[in-house]
């Protein structure tokens, strides 16, 4: 089995690293540019910084931050998103020292901008975020902008059919942020087998990681709120997994 990743995830709400709760609730952190030092530091394998609060209010990605992490000169591979909605956004996020960025509201709003950034970046550059839920046995995607939930297969299919984005961080909106809730069905649900798969949102119990881990279209877990309350966390975690995943 090949090696899979171990992603630190650091949460930016308002300029601010965050605990977030089904992304309804939000608990202080700190500054998302000591997070990022201490997850160099402590060894994960690649960094992705999430700006939830890039919108109307707060357009384009957050430059202010990108820089500050980019002065830490960190070893780890980061991986950014939030407001990213044009190839200018995209390269310049690039150009700052990111190696790869993570789409959402530009996935469903302007395919065209989609396949401009991908010629632009590369499609190995490009993570799709999917929020996804499972309602009555039924594969659901939720729209973050509005609130609302459509039918998840058909748009997997529209964003994919391309070839132009390399892999799909999924996320487990409703349980995100709450311990050991992660549900694995999210996975198993996803319609297109050749897609590898980060998993993302209430993984916390070293069991079910490790389950997740061995599903081989899983290539990564990303893990957030629970490696910022001990300097070990993430070398209890890599201890603990199977060796034949990490």
């Amino acid at each position: 089995m090949l090696k899979k990743r171990f992603i630190g995830v650091i949460t930016v709400k308002n300029g601010w690293a965050v605990q977030s709760f089904g992304y309804s609730r939000y608990l202080p952190l700190g500054h998302p540019a000591v997070i990022a030092e201490n997850l160099d530091r402590w060894g994960v394998d690649e960094i992705l910084v999430l700006a939830i609060d890039r919108s109307a209010k707060n357009p384009g990605p957050d430059f202010e931050l990108l820089n500050t992490l980019a002065k830490l000169s960190l070893s780890t591979p980061l991986t950014y998103g939030g407001g990213i909605s044009s190839k200018v956004h995209a390269s310049l996020v690039i150009q700052s020292g990111v190696e790869r960025i993570c789409l959402d509201t530009l996935l469903h709003n302007n395919v065209s901008h989609l396949r401009e950034i991908s010629s632009d970046v590369g499609s190995q550059a490009l993570v799709a975020s999917l929020p996804l839920s499972v309602d009555e046995g039924q594969l659901m995607l939720y729209r973050h902008t509005n609130r609302t939930r459509i039918a998840a297969d058909g748009e997997i299919e529209r964003i994919f059919g391309e070839g132009l984005i390399s892999e799909a961080l999924i996320i487990d909106w409703q349980h995100e942020g709450i311990c050991k809730k992660f549900n694995p069905a999210l996975l198993s649900s996803f319609s297109l087998p050749n897609i590898p798969l980060i998993a993302f949102g209430g993984l916390t119990d070293v069991g079910q990681i490790t389950e997740v881990l061995s599903m081989p279209k899983v290539v990564a877990v990303a893990v957030g709120n629970s490696l910022n309350y001990s300097e070990h966390s993430v070398q209890r975690y890599k201890q603990q997994i199977s060796s034949e995943v990490l």
